[in-house]
């Protein structure tokens, strides 16, 4: 192979590979940002209510 080719292919090779991390790197900023909108619906949501009978009663005969 001569250097021509040779840089023609080494050249292409790098090309992929910035085209593969930027996609990379959008798919990530992507389920970053979506895991925030998460969590912040999921702090936003109504407080727990506690169980109507749990805590109230005491079983002594286990």
């Amino acid at each position: 192979m001569d250097i021509t080719a040779a840089s023609i292919v080494m050249s292409q090779a790098h090309v992929r590979q910035q085209a593969s991390l930027a996609v990379m790197d959008k798919a990530m900023k992507t389920s970053e940002r979506d895991a925030n909108q998460m969590i912040q619906m999921l702090q936003q949501s109504a407080p727990a209510v506690p169980h109507p009978t749990h805590g109230n009663q005491i079983d002594l005969k286990g």
